[in-house]
């Protein structure tokens, strides 16, 4: 029998499962390794050991089990943590008091009462019923209504808080998932009313927040066609991406992403049969929405309507993603449509523009050429003034290179010229960059070690893949060592890994940590033996270095003081361990 619920979901999820949920995951060895989420980096340092269920990142120095890792790419608490898993493991939980729950407990609560509670009433009564008769009007079939769990929000000031409350609900937790409102006089009403409601999901199909479409005739008065869930602890606008936890998986497998404007558009388009797309929802693409998106794929697909000329959100969006290294192609939409129009029209037409998409820089070339005449100086000037920035921010030497070529050669100039003119247009890549890999999301300071401390693992390591060079470590190597790796290697030299029952419980993930980490060290065609050699000898050096220091912090203390028979001794002992120094 299992002693928790904690160790009944670890022994039912596996972690190389979890995590390749969330990011890319190599075979590497007997392990897995990816691009960090939680730094930036370009070489990867993050494993996954599906042997230990643990994993670690050996750049930025993170790493546990699959608590810790939804914990830290979720931004959740334990609590949290534990309900997503414990749902992802089809596990129950006991029942618990209400008062014990925390507070995203219950506003993820909240948020499914509300979706539900819209689902039904966008199948029962006469508005529910135009709401959906409208929505099968745009072609969104029934499959599609239930997959996206589409709903209708009553007219009423109060119907869902209403019955919220009768759920036990507070109206102050209604407000803080977004769903309420309050007057003047400390009521509380509904923040959605006679509105198409699209729930909002996080990567764990959790309803996060919701946007509300008017239809209609209310379509044709003076208020917002769309109200969105507020900034909440729940909905974050930045980070979110409509119909990611749908279409991770596809966006995987064909190793690109679609990415339109709205929900129907992206609710078509995968009824359509491109099950890897995405929605930004309404707002620019943002550098956390990119990376997260980077954990599936680097291969963005645009399905927007862009201004090449103009500075608009979702021209920046695109100028963030070309900047992190997004390979990108546009794909080019008929005149005056959107993506759900043309599925809506003709879905076999969506399949044959995916495939004549064509790069961003020849979407921005075509585009631009198409609006000025190369032969004419000042238009000639345009097309500079609007491509030069463009093919600036191409982080590729080669790739902007042909691009230059290629501007030298529709404008009739020199490549040397076009190279000129470049010089004077500022660099934004490092603004882009910056912005996109560095903003809140995964980003946290590395742990820098000690030069001894990595001495002292590398020595551990070496003797874990070559155990029979312990008898290398000498007596007059242990007064150098710390005491935790004087340990280790102690139970090393009489036992392997798996006898870690002698051991405390911090040093047993200690050495678990570093065995794992030696397996996923590259073999180097030096001698071990010659390796702890040079370790010890740095190791021992790095000591003496480190007594000479305090001596002779020790002598300038005594100097201050006036102490001459003190000073006297501390320089006999100051030159006696720098003989140890020249000896080493």
């Amino acid at each position: 029998m299992l002693a928790s619920p904690i160790e009944e979901i670890k022994n039912r999820l596996d972690i190389v499962d979890l995590v390749g949920a969330y990011i890319k995951l190599q075979k590497a060895g007997i392990n897995f390794r990816a691009v960090c989420p939680f730094h930036s980096e370009k070489k990867p340092s993050f494993f996954v050991s599906p042997s230990r269920q643990i994993w670690h990142c050996f750049g930025c120095q993170t790493g546990g089990d699959i608590f810790k890792f939804v914990m830290q790419i979720e931004g959740v608490e334990f609590g949290d943590a534990l309900s997503m898993l414990a749902k992802k493991a089809g596990i129950e939980l006991k029942r618990e008091d209400p008062k014990l729950k925390t507070e995203r407990q219950r506003l993820y609560e909240i948020n499914e009462l509300a979706c539900r509670f819209f689902e039904k009433q966008l199948n029962f009564g006469s508005k529910g019923q135009e709401a959906k008769e409208y929505l099968l009007s745009r072609k969104i079939s029934e499959d599609s209504l239930k997959k996206w769990r589409l709903g209708y929000s009553p007219e009423e000031w109060s119907s869902l808080s209403d019955f919220l409350a009768g759920q036990g609900y507070k109206g102050e937790e209604v407000e803080k998932a977004g769903l309420a409102i309050k007057n003047e006089s400390g009521k509380h009403y509904d923040r959605f009313r006679a509105r198409i409601m699209f729930p909002v999901f996080d990567l764990n199909s959790q309803v996060v927040g919701f946007g509300g479409r008017v239809f209609g005739e209310r379509a044709n008065k003076e208020i917002a066609k769309y109200v969105n869930t507020p900034a909440a602890i729940l909905y974050d606008k930045g980070r979110i991406l409509y119909g990611l936890d749908k279409a991770k998986v596809d966006i995987r497998k064909k190793d690109f992403v679609i990415l339109v404007e709205g929900y129907v558009d992206a609710i078509m388009v995968s009824q359509a049969g491109s099950s890897n797309v995405v929605a930004t929802s309404g707002t620019a693409l943002t550098g956390n929405q990119l990376k997260i998106l980077s954990r599936y794929t680097n291969n963005l697909f645009t399905a927007f309507d862009m201004d090449v000329a103009g500075n608009t959100a979702t021209k920046r969006g695109i100028d963030l993603a070309q900047a992190a290294g997004f390979n990108i192609r546009v794909i080019t939409m008929p005149q005056a449509k959107d993506p759900a129009d043309v599925v809506s029209a003709d879905p076999q037409k969506w399949g044959v523009l995916v495939d004549s998409s064509c790069s961003i820089l020849e979407f921005y070339f075509e585009n631009t050429f198409s609006r000025f005449n190369p032969k004419v100086p000042e238009e000639k000037k345009n097309i500079a003034q609007i491509l030069l920035p463009i093919i600036k921010r191409i982080p590729n030497q080669i790739e902007r290179f042909s691009w230059i070529q290629s501007l030298a050669r529709k404008l009739g100039v020199r490549d040397e010229d076009v190279e000129e003119e470049l010089k004077k247009v500022k660099d934004e890549n490092n603004q882009y960059f910056s912005q996109a890999f560095e903003e809140k999301i995964g980003t946290q300071n590395i742990a820098q070690k000690t030069r001894k401390e990595l001495l002292e693992e590398s020595l551990i390591s070496l003797i874990i893949r070559f155990p029979e060079s312990s008898s290398l470590i000498q007596e007059e190597h242990l007064s150098f060592l710390s005491p935790k790796t004087r340990e280790i290697l102690d139970h090393l030299r009489h036992g392997p890994e798996a006898e870690l029952a002698g051991l405390p419980p911090h040093l047993q993930d200690s050495l678990s940590l570093l065995c794992f980490k030696a397996e996923t060290e590259e073999l180097s065609d030096a001698d071990p033996a010659e390796e702890i050699q040079t370790s010890l000898k740095e190791i021992r050096s790095l000591g003496i270095k480190s007594a000479m220091d305090d001596v002779a912090k020790a002598i300038k203390k005594a100097e201050e003081e006036k102490d001459k028979d003190k000073v006297s001794n501390l320089i006999e002992q100051f030159q006696k361990i720098s003989l140890q120094l020249r000896e080493v």
